[in-house]
């Protein structure tokens, strides 16, 4: 007999007025079953999508899984971020050796002793946006003061991109995770962003600095290892996920530990590295800012939880789900998964993915945000929402997750 239930829509809109910081609650029903269910996107397509986080580690840690967008029956968040991927795609949306090869090239860019020794300098570029802060009027939109500036101003070094520019490629990034952005819009946009960066590329190639598009210039666009492209396609991926994510963790986070006056004690009080450390794992894992799934599709048929994957079939995997499942995160003495609990051992949380497309980035993100959250609280610790959290514009319009704005005061 045929099963003539229509299948759910998918990505489901959180209850906001509820608890904005919770996925929907039908992930957690669905979760609780641990059978594989069939969603509807966008454009009518039905994947499989995986909710429980010991079925997310099988998938993408599975010989037949694959990350290539141009797969037959790859499962695209939206029109216009298909549109993207098919003007910039880069090796995070590829297999094998062309996904391995460039990673390797900028892996070593990223290594977590390289990004240790940015501490100190981030440390610096966060005191004094809090001294800048602290100068200025209040109430204050702690995203365009803080949140937005202390990654932007780290990816940029890093880069060799001007910070004078950053409205130029922060303007681009909204367009990219905008989920009402157009086909025309994120194709557009990302034209713009690629020949602004191959700009850059091009004059380093010429008078290399030290920093990575310099080292990209040199060591693979002047012997001819990589195109003018590829290296620009690299620099774009590195230049909007360094910011983006860092950014909306940074206000996303904070918005959640001020509901929480007894966590932000101890986060402001404790003085110990190892519970700051634990309190971003805990953050990543609570917040999982990457709220759309994962996308993947299967090159070979393979069998997750009992359930038969066809070749070609599409498969979302619900990293906020798997980040609130009780039996990854069972901690004795802590409280349950839906709670944030900064004392809590997450560090095997999914925000960063698994398997070998796990983020590039994550060291540095690591270091920003123990930095940005150990430090906040303790140069201001009166710090305080200056409006009700029911009035803050959460990004449920985004494939990112965050807050638009956040007014502070203190």
């Amino acid at each position: 007999m045929l099963d003539t239930t229509e299948a759910t829509a998918f990505p489901m809109h959180r209850d906001v007025a509820r608890c904005p910081f919770d996925p929907p609650a039908t992930l957690a029903e669905w979760r609780r079953e641990g059978a594989l269910r069939r969603v509807r996107i966008w454009d009518g397509s039905e994947p499989w999508l995986v909710t429980r986080h010991e079925d997310i580690r099988a998938v993408l840690s599975h010989s037949a899984i694959s990350a290539d967008t141009d797969n037959p029956g790859y499962p695209h968040s939206s029109a216009a971020i298909r549109a993207r991927r098919a003007r910039a795609k880069t090796f995070f949306q590829m297999d094998g050796p062309a996904h391995d090869d460039p990673r390797r090239v900028l892996a070593r860019d990223f290594t977590a002793k390289r990004m240790q020794a940015l501490r100190e300098h981030i440390q610096e570029i966060v005191d004094a946006l809090i001294t800048e802060l602290l100068a200025g009027p209040k109430p204050v939109d702690l995203v365009e003061a803080f949140a937005l500036p202390v990654p932007s101003l780290m990816i940029c070094e890093l880069l060799g991109v001007p910070y004078a520019d950053h409205d130029v490629f922060q303007r681009l990034s909204k367009v990219f995770v905008a989920k009402a952005s157009t086909p025309e819009q994120t194709t557009a946009a990302a034209e713009e962003l690629i020949e602004f960066i191959a700009g850059l590329v091009d004059a380093k190639s010429v008078n290399p600095g030290d920093d990575v598009l310099s080292r990209l210039a040199v060591e693979q666009l002047v012997p001819g290892l990589m195109t003018r492209e590829e290296v620009a396609r690299m620099g774009l991926l590195l230049l909007t996920a360094g910011h983006e994510t860092s950014a909306n963790m940074i206000a996303l986070g904070t918005a959640a530990l001020l509901g929480r006056p007894d966590q932000v004690e101890l986060l402001r009080t404790s003085g110990d590295p190892a519970l700051l450390a634990g309190a971003v794992e805990e953050l990543l894992r609570y917040l999982t800012i990457v709220h759309s799934g994962l996308r993947r599709v299967a090159s070979e048929d393979m069998e997750i939880a009992g359930t038969l994957i066809r070749r070609g079939d599409g498969v979302v995997l619900s990293l906020d789900s798997g980040n609130r499942d009780a039996l990854a995160f069972h901690d004795e003495g802590v409280s349950g998964p839906d709670a944030l609990d900064i004392t809590r051992q997450a560090r095997h949380h999914l925000a960063f993915g698994f398997g070998v497309h796990q983020c590039l980035g994550q060291q540095l993100a690591r270091v920003e945000l123990q930095v940005v959250f150990g430090t906040l609280f303790r140069r201001i610790p009166t710090l305080a929402l200056a409006e009700p959290l029911e009035n803050v514009a959460f990004k449920d319009d985004m494939s990112i997750y965050g807050v638009h704005r956040l007014l502070v005061t203190w």
